[in-house]
């Protein structure tokens, strides 16, 4: 569980140091954006290769590994390097984002069935947490000591992480094997930089439209690609064959739409917070201050996770999904028509 909360507090670091990063690297807000967009991005890969890796007899050493990897990207965006440095750490820490489903397995493997179902549901919240947890003190040491200091929180508390996997993670059930596709991965890696490549940096459409339509077209067929190479995969890194069904489309795209909506609203909230009143909104707030702004973002969610396993008992899993979704847009509706009062921020 604390190795859980620990990398998605890490993960979750890019979000209210943005404006920070942008003021003490001296880059604009879009490139301090990548310090949250690559963390993701090194996640989104890492999580299906950790969970192949994971599944096999060396589940311990591949936690270890990967931890030992945050660990020292931990060390880089704390030491005087520039701003493409702080970026590699940055990635490296996204690595830790893929332990939460090997934490699970855990769980599942070495806990009581009663006990273990629990404590996966648990783990499945404990990113809201960590965020809740991670945003107001890392945004207070920012303000105060400095951005580094806040990262070296962030180094911290991995490297206490590592020695705790190292004390007690026991190894995996013996008679399990695993293989790890790495053509699958590097494709996947590459297409996914360019998606968000494309995706956030605005500048390279206005002034090099031939190159970013370009740039979307090598994205669109290193996608194709990928499927391909899991189509024909004995092990793949993720079942595409399964997204054929019904079910399993609808909750991948329903997820995809709501991880979207979710990062967005984050991102904005504390972005315009801090902006200040002379550009015309936004309220001028600390770094501190935007942090506790995303507090009750992390109580509530932790709350939802704890009270979705009584709700299925009652509400059909669709409807609930869409009552989930109808709350989610209704907080865009709230920050969209009414802003203009702190208080529209926390509500």
């Amino acid at each position: 569980m604390f190795i859980a909360l620990v990398v998605a507090a890490v993960g979750s670091l890019g979000t209210p140091l943005i404006t920070s990063v942008a003021t003490s690297f001296h880059v604009s807000l879009g490139s301090a954006q990548w310090t949250l967009t690559v963390t993701l991005l090194s996640g989104a890969v890492a999580t299906p290769v950790l969970g192949r890796l994971g599944a096999g007899p060396h589940r311990r050493a591949t936690i270890l590994a990967a931890l030992a990897v945050v660990v020292a990207g931990s060390v880089l965006t704390v030491l005087p390097l520039p701003f493409a440095w702080l970026l590699a750490g940055r990635a490296a820490q996204g690595i830790g984002l893929g332990l939460t489903a090997l934490m699970m397995g855990v769980a599942r493997d070495h806990l009581p069935e009663e006990h273990g179902a629990a404590v996966i549901a648990l783990l499945s919240v404990v990113s809201v947490i960590g965020a809740g947890v991670g945003y107001p003190l890392t945004a207070l040491l920012a303000e105060s000591v400095g951005v580094r200091a806040a990262y070296g929180l962030g180094l911290v508390v991995t490297a206490a992480a590592l020695l705790t996997a190292w004390r007690s993670v026991p190894e995996a059930p013996a008679g399990r094997s695993a293989h790890v596709d790495v053509a699958g991965a590097v494709v996947l890696a590459a297409a996914l930089l360019l998606v968000l490549l494309l995706a956030g940096e605005r500048n390279l459409w206005i002034r090099h439209l031939a190159v970013a339509a370009g740039l979307a077209v090598v994205a669109v067929v290193l996608l194709c690609v990928w499927a391909v190479i899991e189509l024909r995969s004995r092990t793949p890194l993720v079942g595409v064959r399964a997204v054929r069904h019904p079910a399993v489309a609808g909750a991948n795209l329903a997820m995809f739409v709501g991880g979207i909506g979710m990062c967005l609203l984050l991102t904005l909230i504390t972005r315009y917070a801090q902006t200040p009143h002379g550009a015309g909104y936004g309220f001028g707030l600390t770094t501190f201050v935007a942090g506790l702004v995303l507090v009750p973002f992390s109580v509530l969610g932790f709350v939802a996770g704890k009270l979705t396993s009584r709700l299925r008992t009652r509400i059909a899993d669709p409807l609930l999904l869409a009552g989930s979704a109808v709350v989610v847009g209704g907080g865009f509706a709230l920050f969209t028509a009414a802003r203009s009062d702190l208080a529209d921020l926390f509500t």
